[in-house]
């Protein structure tokens, strides 16, 4: 399997990042200009347009050049795929702790 080859990978693959996280949850509240994004990291501005360039190829985030700033802002749906894999997940180890725990009890009544 290729590295990064589905939506979904290159989805988590973003999001790995602090800074992209952090970028995320700053844009959750509405887009921004890039210099305002940039703002909280001691990073050189095109260290951090890396960062964006990796939101941005992936989908999560989308930007347009506005006058003389370029602006960002969420593409929330691109993140329902993660969402609906992480739900899929989350159903499946509280379907396997119930059964562990249903396990557990038995065992607790048998021993005692």
């Amino acid at each position: 399997m290729p590295y990064h080859s589905t939506p979904l990978d290159l989805a988590f693959h973003a999001l790995s990042d602090p800074t992209r996280r952090a970028v995320v949850s700053r844009l959750a509240r509405g887009e921004a200009p890039v210099s305002d994004l940039a703002a909280p990291f001691d990073m050189a501005l095109p260290s951090f347009a890396q960062h964006l360039k990796v939101l941005e190829d992936c989908g999560l985030i989308t930007s347009e050049k506005r006058g003389r700033s370029r602006w960002c802002r969420l593409v929330p749906e691109c993140f329902d795929e993660a969402m609906t894999w992480l739900e899929s997940e989350r159903r499946r180890w509280a379907a396997q702790l119930d059964q562990l725990e249903v396990y557990l009890d038995k065992k607790e009544v048998d021993d005692g």
